[in-house]
């Protein structure tokens, strides 16, 4: 019969955590403190944002993303010094420049549709190609002196350029369904992201095509566009699936109350940029208007990145008109700074605290977009946001000429601010529309829980 053994003493190489308490191994072996215990992260909590790039995958999808939308702000500036410098005529360059923009507004949410139903990878990568052969074909028909015909359907083909934001919201949308706090931190990181490469596009391809030839910005972009959506879709394991056959019975319309709203707002940056290019020249300082136009965008960058840093709180209906509030608010005061101090110098940190508004009411709505649009049809849904806010820019573009022409560079300020109170003026309106159809004020109609 076996016979128990005595247990065997602790040593240095068998070491339980009791062992630990009873047994002292000499001035090299001690028990850490609570504080030693504690690790880095615990003391220091990561941030949102870096909380946000932990999540595998995130960082390299959006870094081609990133790379592919960086040409958006550069092709119509590329475009417009290559065909005024080739042909002679601004207008000429204008004209095609709108048409690409309006082709791109009907055929947007078309190529949405496409990629919710067979998926990102399938449909931008050949939407892509087509829209960079289309730059080309642009840029050889300046080139060789083609019929100005053939600028127009040259630019008309970039229209196929896929709503790149949009798939990288929907991305986020995807990884983040179940945590509203980190959606919102990414939708805030994608608005700043908008901000920059728009702040950005211009100045690079105003570089390119002045320090090498008019075509190198067309070029540029280009390229940068194929290469960043080449590696933006070769990230599957992010991808959203697609949402082919669901027969959803719900169309991304259902949000036209927001896409009403969302038109004010593009009406409230095509009016700012018109009328501080005429305010500018009117000082004798045009040539500076690119780089006060651009403080608004810093402004909207900046504040972007803050309020994606900070936790919402309540849902993004009730924030959304709070963010409208303030924007109207802040739209005066380069109307405030032109009509007191009529300098350039005054205006520019008006239009910087002015921006700081756009970019926390983007947020909020397109929180709201996404929260709203059937999920088999969200990058449709955000598709149709950009072409609302093109449109709106349009018209907003439209209304600040007329202004700045008819009643004075410095009343012209007023535009702005109508559009932004007609905004205000339109989700109001909107809320208690969709308040009266719930039945009581309290319902909120295909609103999930928790997101915000």
């Amino acid at each position: 019969m076996p016979q128990p053994t005595e247990p065997a003493a602790p040593s240095m190489h068998t070491v339980t955590a009791d062992s630990l308490v009873t047994v002292d191994f000499g001035p090299r072996f001690h028990r850490r403190s609570d504080h030693e215990d504690t690790p880095r992260s615990r003391r220091h909590p990561p941030g949102p944002y870096r909380r946000l790039f932990a999540r595998p995958g995130t960082r390299a999808f959006t870094a081609g993303n990133l790379l592919a939308r960086l040409p958006m702000g550069m092709f119509s500036v590329s475009a417009v010094v290559m065909i005024a410098g080739s042909r002679g005529s601004y207008a000429l360059a204008g004209a095609v420049t709108a048409t690409g923009l309006a082709a791109t507004g009907l055929a947007g949410p078309w190529i949405a549709r496409l990629v919710d139903r067979y998926g990102q990878a399938r449909v931008a990568v050949p939407a892509t190609v087509t829209a960079v052969l289309g730059s080309l074909a642009l840029l050889l028909c300046v080139r060789y002196g083609a019929p100005d015909w053939t600028l127009f359907a040259a630019y008309a083909a970039t229209a196929t350029t896929p709503n790149l934001g949009g798939m990288s919201r929907a991305r986020w949308a995807h990884l983040l369904r179940d945590d509203p706090g980190a959606l919102h931190t990414a939708n805030s990181f994608e608005q700043a992201a908008d901000e920059l490469c728009f702040m950005l596009g211009p100045v690079l391809a105003s570089f390119l095509t002045g320090t090498f030839f008019p075509e190198a910005g067309t070029l540029a972009g280009a390229v940068l566009l194929l290469t960043g959506a080449l590696l933006f879709a070769a990230q599957r394991a992010t991808e959203p699936p697609p949402r082919a056959g669901t027969g959803s019975a719900r169309t991304p319309l259902r949000i036209g109350p927001l896409l009403a709203c969302f038109v004010a707002t593009g009406a409230v940056f095509g009016s700012m940029e018109v009328v501080t290019i005429a305010y500018a020249d009117a000082q004798g300082h045009r040539s500076a208007a690119g780089a006060v136009l651009a403080l608004q965008a810093a402004g909207s960058c900046a504040a972007g990145l803050l309020y994606g840093a900070l936790r919402p709180t309540g849902p993004a209906e009730r924030r959304l008109p709070v963010c409208l509030l303030s924007m109207a608010a802040l739209m005066s005061l380069p109307l405030f700074a032109a009509r007191a101090f009529d300098t350039l110098w005054a205006l520019a940190p008006a239009l910087l605290a002015a921006g700081m508004a756009t970019a926390p009411t983007m947020v909020t709505a397109m929180t709201l977009v996404q929260d709203r649009a059937p999920a088999d049809r969200l990058n449709e849904g955000m598709s149709l946001v950009v072409t609302a806010l093109l449109t709106g820019i349009a018209c907003g573009s439209a209304l600040g000429g007329w202004a700045a022409e008819h009643l004075s560079p410095t009343a012209a300020y007023t535009a702005p601010v109508a559009a932004a109170g007609a905004a205000l003026l339109i989700n109001t309106v909107g809320t208690l529309l969709r308040n009266a159809r719930a039945g009581h004020p309290g319902r909120r109609d295909g609103h999930r829980p928790g997101a915000g």
